[in-house]
């Protein structure tokens, strides 16, 4: 069976790599007096108390892409507004001039968002230690020379102003830069957390938005809730999930997507090939992408109804028993989700064979074993998988 792609899907992946040229000491030092690489900051303080109206003016653009699933919970905010009790300092937040005086926040959401509430009695303070006796107070409930002590304190910032970039494409690679260097200290970010914050686009927000498809969820062992719209329990369950917490849901639909390209682009690190994918694919037209989510959900929904909340685990041997390896995987996901895609159009028919299909599944890994025992990711054993598991359904369905 031919492979099937949308019109305008296929993208040249190629990356010609650079050729850094052996420069002398003085052409480095002419380099370095041009000002080149070179980012133009300022600082400024911000009182606590403005930063409430400041985040109100629509001048600081509180972008959610630049936001990780890992959101503060009570405790968490109460530690912050306790080490400002204490004038203990906090970190600088990073804001991106995007216009003239318009601001971007790369980073210091959560910071930004929980002196707000605060100063809206949004939450009662909690797990306090130095200052239990605070403990259950809202901030108009402080005593009131601890509330005027609060409000004395200042937030730093760091601003990367709109002339280090010339245009829209160097604004870009500057912010990669900076976002990823800022937060290579401390907690460290998944591949798709930094992935998420500099190449947000219109296929990021696809792939955001298809993660939460109930089948994907069902199929990877996440709850089906969307955060926010659910009880304070639910939306806790969700968050102690890694895979929607580290946003690894959101790579599995990228991983969809990008897997349908040429195999001979996999040669390289996952990690470099799907941020050159993601990057690529957010040029997509509208058109295109409504045309890919509605394919991601037919398929995923498909393989759903087919092989259920098992569908990507793996039938494998230890010590002689054969049994279920009971988590999905990824060597499955993508073996599986790529032979369904490219059979949509036979759906009427692997609907009417599933429960063969369903049933002779441990059969084919069996007879296929070597192929699907180990994470081989090289192209040749992607193709071997996909040709082995197509020749397993097209054999069932009669094609």
């Amino acid at each position: 069976m031919g492979e099937q792609m949308l019109h305008g899907e296929e993208i040249d992946l190629q990356v010609q790599r650079a050729i850094v040229p052996e420069l002398t000491d003085d052409l480095i030092n002419e380099k370095y007096v041009r000002g080149e690489v070179r980012i133009v900051t300022e600082q400024a303080r911000y009182p606590l108390s403005s930063i409430p109206q400041l985040l109100g003016s629509g001048d600081y653009l509180l972008r959610p892409e630049y936001q990780r699933r890992r959101r503060w919970s009570s405790e968490k905010k109460s530690r912050l507004i306790e080490s400002l009790v204490m004038n203990v300092p906090i970190p600088p937040i990073f804001l991106y001039e995007y216009d003239y005086s318009k601001y971007e926040v790369m980073d210091g959401l959560q910071r930004l968002s929980t002196i707000r509430e605060f100063y809206s009695d949004g939450f009662r303070l909690q797990g306090l230690v130095e200052w239990a006796e605070l403990n259950s107070r809202t901030y108009s409930t402080l005593p009131t020379s601890v509330r005027a002590g609060i409000d004395r304190r200042y937030l730093s910032s760091i601003i990367l102003l709109q002339e280090t970039a010339r245009n829209e494409a160097e604004a870009r690679v500057l912010k990669q830069l900076v976002f990823e260097r800022i937060n290579s200290g401390g907690e460290k970010l998944t591949p798709q957390e930094t992935r998420n914050a500099v190449h947000g686009g219109p296929m990021n927000e696809l792939c955001l938005g298809l993660s939460r498809h109930p089948a994907l969820c069902l199929t990877w062992g996440i709850p089906v809730g969307t955060l926010g719209t659910e009880s304070e329990e639910e939306d806790l369950e969700l968050l102690e999930n890694d895979a929607y917490r580290e946003m690894f849901d959101v790579e599995l639909v990228l991983r969809f997507f990008a897997f349908r390209q040429d195999p001979q682009y996999f040669a390289r690190s996952f990690r470099d090939y799907f941020d050159e994918y993601l990057r690529r694919a957010n040029r997509f037209n509208s058109a295109l992408l409504e045309q890919l989510g509605n394919l991601f959900r037919e398929t995923i929904d498909l393989v759903y109804e087919v092989f259920g909340e098992r569908a990507f685990w793996l039938w494998r041997t230890r010590n002689g028993r054969w049994n279920w390896l009971s988590r999905p995987t990824t060597v499955a996901y993508d073996t599986i989700m790529y032979t369904f895609s490219q059979r949509i159009d036979d759906k009427e028919l692997i609907l009417q064979r599933k429960e063969e299909l369903s049933a002779s599944l441990p059969r084919f890994y069996e007879a296929n074993y070597s192929s699907f025992a180990g994470r081989y990711t090289n192209p040749a054993n992607i193709i071997s998988r996909r040709r082995l598991f197509g020749g397993f359904v097209d054999e069932v369905i009669g094609r």
